[in-house]
């Protein structure tokens, strides 16, 4: 599978080892939606999964793009392993093209945010969630992988609610390629301002960037964490974005402990270099994880669970992708038919 100046070669070829056989897919009731793909729950062999169908596109540009993107998010899970990170079963680019990871029961993160408010997280909790991502970030930039999405509703939830795994690689870019960064790369509230310049935007010129994005963002989530608020709430994501970026405004750090405070203003500071990296992070929140007291046991009001297990993976794993759970109870849920239907019926019916 070659690439140039990032994009894949008009053949589209996955490696062997990556793919799996369609006929074993079963889906069952969708659980997720973006502007690219679907996600699903589902069974592959013995295991309950998520299954994420990539839109195909409408034109011959747009299903080259989305092609190269499928391909190398392919690439970047299968080579990418970490107990932070969603593990990747395999994938297939026929009759469409599909992405099966594990199924995580836990919803996510911003869905569990959301059922605690206006209650804020114990903050040792609140804490062992940001060195869950953390690390997470700090394998991806080991590999050369910028993940450029970092935001709650990509962190995923195990089911005892006491882990975090990063998802969605549909973004990710190895560092060493540039390209345009436009408003679609990455979520507006959750941005780092370098990805923004008068310049970019009046010319549409390649904006140059580096990993040290992830950190920016990573600093809006940690904020997010502790206050259990939506950062700069009041704006619309572009007023936010464009106040970041032309204003240098930050939501506000005043109310925080000492040493978060320096943690979460290093990450977000204007100049990219002057932030920390994730192995430096990481040392931080240990050292004030051992500063604080013992926690007490805080659970939201509605603890959710399913009625379906997770069975351990036959083949070892790697990253991956969402698993979103109807935590607010917006989609209905269905229990997935004993005996379920072949994946090529399920996605005639979807599409």
């Amino acid at each position: 599978m070659g690439s140039s100046n990032g994009f894949y070669s008009e053949e589209f070829d996955l490696d062997a080892k990556w793919l799996i056989d369609p006929k074993l897919l079963f889906v069952g009731p969708k659980i997720g939606e973006g502007a690219h793909a679907k996600v699903y729950e589902g069974k592959y062999k013995n295991q309950i999964v998520a299954i994420k169908i990539v839109h195909g596109g409408e034109t011959p540009e747009e299903i080259a793009k989305r092609e190269a993107r499928f391909a190398r998010e392919v690439a970047m899970l299968y080579r990418v392993q970490h107990k932070n990170l969603v593990k990747f079963i395999g994938a297939c680019k026929e009759p469409v093209m599909v992405i099966v990871t594990e199924l995580l029961l836990g919803g996510t993160l911003r869905k569990y945010l959301l059922n605690m408010r206006p209650r804020c997280l114990d903050m040792r909790l609140a804490v062992g969630f940001a060195l869950d991502i953390a690390r997470a970030m700090e394998c991806l930039h080991s590999h050369g992988i910028i993940h450029r999405d970092l935001k709650p509703e990509n962190l995923i939830l195990t089911a005892d609610h006491k882990t975090v795994k990063l998802a969605d690689f549909g973004l990710a870019r190895e560092e060493s390629l540039t390209e345009m960064m436009t408003a679609e790369t990455g979520t507006y509230r959750w941005m780092a301002p370098e990805l923004y310049s008068t310049v970019t935007l009046r010319h549409g010129e390649k904006k140059h960037y580096n990993h040290k994005v992830d950190a920016y963002s990573f600093a809006i989530v940690l904020w997010e964490l502790i206050h259990n608020k939506l950062p700069f709430e009041g704006m619309s994501n572009l007023q936010a974005a464009y106040a970041a970026a032309f204003k240098n405004v930050r939501p506000s750090a005043e109310n925080l402990p000492e040493d978060l405070a320096l943690i979460v203003t290093s990450c977000w500071k204007e100049d990219p270099n002057a932030r920390p990296n994730f192995s430096q992070i990481i040392q931080m929140l240990l050292h004030y994880l051992s500063t604080i007291s013992a926690p007490k046991p805080v659970i939201p009001d509605r603890i959710f669970t399913s009625e379906n297990a997770v069975l351990p993976p036959e083949s070892p794993g790697t990253s991956s992708l969402m698993a979103v759970r109807d935590v607010l109870g917006e989609t209905p849920r269905t229990q997935i038919e004993d005996k379920p239907r072949s994946f090529f019926f399920c996605f005639n019916q979807c599409y």
